[in-house]
């Protein structure tokens, strides 16, 4: 059957009409087909929100659990000295109590400047930073009992964390035996480390030196 060209324009408007339904459905469609796709990435972006937040708050649960059980100790650290900033006068006052109490031979110190410390022996601190500061004792001795004395009272005592690296001793007298008088017989100079332990800075602050 062949259309006239009358005919062709009887059908020219319903022909257009169809057309643009066509195209419409199929906006229709791609919208929906688009709506449904944004949709979906949407509810799994907000499960992927909800299994963090689920996440974050068992974590916080087991964290308070662990502060809980932990703080005690951690406290005892923090009063002895271990945790925070070193407290200098303290370590000199009572360094000076020591030395009167076992009535020692005059004791010079010095303590250099605190640096960072990695020791091999704590290779993970949990985000604590440890530092260090040499301390040096120079003094006279009647005998060898009187350095180890000092160092088990401060130890003792818990003035200051501290571990005792190194300790020279030379004899004053030229004899071989030690006098029983009270007067230097032995020198001593010895090296310890100070250390400390500084809590992790919070995300976005700096720290300070």
């Amino acid at each position: 059957m062949k259309l006239s060209p009358q005919d062709w324009r009887k059908l020219q408007t319903p022909l257009i009409v169809l057309g643009v339904v066509v195209i419409v459905i199929a906006l229709l469609i791609g919208f929906a087909e688009h709506y449904r796709v944004s949709q979906q990435q949407a509810l799994q972006t907000q499960q992927n929100l909800l299994n963090a937040a689920r996440q974050r708050y068992q974590s916080s649960g087991m964290e308070k659990d662990t502060i809980t059980e932990y703080l005690p100790q951690y406290q005892a650290l923090i009063n002895k000295g271990f945790v925070g900033e070193e407290r200098r006068i303290e370590w000199v006052d009572e360094l000076r109590a020591q030395h009167k109490l076992h009535k020692l031979f005059g004791i010079k110190y010095s303590i250099s400047q605190q640096q960072d410390y990695q020791p091999t022996f704590a290779p993970s601190l949990g985000g604590f930073v440890m530092h260090r500061s040499v301390m040096k004792l120079d003094l006279d001795m009647l005998h060898e009992g009187d350095i180890l004395q000092l160092t088990e009272s401060l130890g003792v005592k818990n003035a200051t964390p501290f571990m005792l690296r190194d300790c020279e001793i030379t004899r004053l007298n030229g004899g071989g035996q030690l006098s029983k008088q009270l007067i230097a017989n032995l020198h001593a100079v010895c090296e310890m480390d100070w250390l400390t332990l500084r809590e992790p800075a919070p995300v976005g602050q700096a720290v300070v030196p």
